[in-house]
């Protein structure tokens, strides 16, 4: 078949196209004249249908015809051509049906027509969507899914924070400023408690391995002897000789100090224990050379530090006090040297020591609040 011939039978189609459309018109205006209101909207629908089932049916048979003529490339061509074709028919069909019945209905009708359109609009963007994920997705590795994945999560966490922070600003809008002050008040005193507690708990925790250390390390004693440990099997038969067998709670060779012999001392013996020190004529700790206290926040400990010319020894005292009520008797009768670090103690962690022939603060004033070396101060005045 030539071209001519090929024109020409388009132009006869498109012919009979246009005048089965002009007939289907007239036929739908005739009808909508005879027909009540309530039966023109069906009318329409039906002649919309018929007129779409007919340009349909032609539309395949003039595909049908095309493919017999024309060769495998060209068929494919020739179905895209025909499918934007009436697709492109069936939208300015819609689009004329929609300016049609927005002419006849009123306008609370319009709304819900336009309401109804955009939901089916937005269904059938979803569903395009989806197929096209599930393209995509067969498509595409693991890899890219995994990042695309992600990508999305990040996008709706960003939605999510941004909806968030407008409701906040939305509710800050609408409530008075006295109940936003206030609701600024409580957060910020429950973050000061929850961070106090904190705090509290990490000093108690830490207060407790130090002791644990501190301990261990003292009390471990390894296989080699130390030179002075007949030094200190000879102090401490001295005392139990002497002041009693219960005298002393404990006794070992300070390994972090110079091997430096160490008595531990039960309260109610510490001063009789010390007084044996002083005076006994083959120990002779004449020289008191270190008194302090230390707060281990289960407990209070006075350590004092002695020395013997005669033996050439030193030795150390310790006691260990109620942190609560730490009252301990004074070592001034014995070792005037103790008197100024007796009054540090008592100033600084608020030890007593009874029978101290001037006991005062000597770094802070007598008015001064609590005693700075105690893990638990506070500052009277924050400012200080």
């Amino acid at each position: 078949m030539s071209e001519k011939e090929d024109l020409a039978k388009q132009k006869a189609e498109a012919a009979a196209k246009a005048k089965a459309v002009a007939l289907a018109r007239k036929k739908a205006k005739a009808e909508a004249a005879e027909n009540p209101e309530g039966e023109i909207d069906l009318a329409k629908q039906k002649a919309a249908a018929a007129a779409k089932a007919k340009a349909a049916a032609l539309a395949k048979k003039q595909a049908k015809e095309e493919t017999a003529k024309n060769p495998e490339g060209e068929i494919d061509l020739a179905k895209q051509k025909a499918a934007a074709a009436a697709k492109a028919k069936a939208a300015a069909l819609a689009r004329k049906q929609a300016k049609a019945e927005a002419a006849e209905n009123p306008e609370g009708e319009i709304d819900i027509a336009k309401q109804k359109a955009a939901a089916a609009a937005k269904a059938k963007a979803a569903a395009l969507a989806k197929k096209q994920a599930k393209a995509e997705a067969a498509e595409k590795p693991e890899g890219e899914m995994d990042i695309a994945k992600q990508k999305a999560a990040a996008a709706a966490k960003a939605k999510a924070a941004a909806l968030a922070r407008k409701q906040a600003k939305a509710e800050a809008a609408e409530k008075p400023e006295g109940e936003m002050d206030i609701a600024k008040q409580k957060a910020a005193a429950a973050a000061k408690a929850k961070a106090a507690a904190a705090a509290k708990a990490k000093a108690a925790a830490a207060a407790k391995n130090r002791t644990a250390v501190q301990e261990s390390e003292e009390v471990d004693t390894p296989s080699e002897i130390s030179p002075n440990q007949s030094k200190l099997d000879q102090i401490v038969s001295a005392i139990e000789s002497h002041v009693g067998q219960g005298a002393l709670l404990e006794n070992y060779i300070n390994r972090l100090s110079k091997d430096v012999p160490t008595l531990v001392a039960n309260p109610d013996t510490y001063f009789s224990i010390a007084k044996f020190l002083r005076y006994d004529e083959q120990l002779d700790f004449s020289y008191l050379s270190e008194l302090h206290g230390t707060d281990f926040e289960s407990h209070m400990e006075i350590y004092v530090h002695l020395h013997s010319f005669k033996m050439n020894q030193s030795v150390a005292l310790k006691v260990k006090l109620d942190r609560d009520t730490p009252v301990i008797p004074s070592l001034v009768p014995l070792w005037s040297g103790a008197n100024w670090p007796e009054c540090e103690a008592y100033d600084l962690l608020g030890i007593n020591f009874y029978e101290h022939p001037d006991l005062k603060r000597i770094l802070l004033g007598e008015d001064w609040k609590g005693y700075p070396l105690r893990k638990d101060y506070e500052p009277y005045d924050v400012e200080v």
